[in-house]
């Protein structure tokens, strides 16, 4: 396995972590707090920098289907947390979450987790 790859995997898994904590809170407490903010915020980071290592140390073509699939989680994500920050900025620090945000909340952790899955499982066969 290739450092680039150890590196990208190592981030992306800080990022998952960090991603579900604010997840988790988010869905159990339906509320935009600051846990909420920072975990989310934090993990979208840390998938930026996992992705830019990937790129980076990718020897096939970025547009494959695990790629593909990466690419719609990591936009689901962002969309994600810009929605939580406008709601912070909006309506102010522990305000209620609507039903249907978090509808599309689970949606989306569940196509990350789909991208995570499949990419570990890519690299555990490599």
């Amino acid at each position: 396995m290739n450092l680039f790859a150890i590196a990208a995997a190592s981030i992306l898994t800080l990022s998952f972590l960090s991603y579900g904590v604010g997840y988790i809170s988010l869905f159990r407490f339906k509320i935009v707090g600051r846990i909420v903010l920072i975990f989310l915020t934090f993990g979208v980071l840390l998938d930026i920098c996992a992705i830019s290592i990937m790129l980076k140390g990718s020897n096939g073509h970025p547009c494959s289907l695990h790629g593909l699939l990466g690419y719609l989680a990591f936009l689901f994500m962002l969309f994600n947390t810009v929605r939580v920050w406008q709601i912070y900025f909006r309506q102010g620090i522990d305000y209620p979450v609507l039903k249907k945000y978090l509808n599309f909340a689970k949606l989306t952790y569940i196509i990350w987790l789909i991208a995570y899955f499949t990419g570990s499982l890519i690299v555990i066969w490599k």
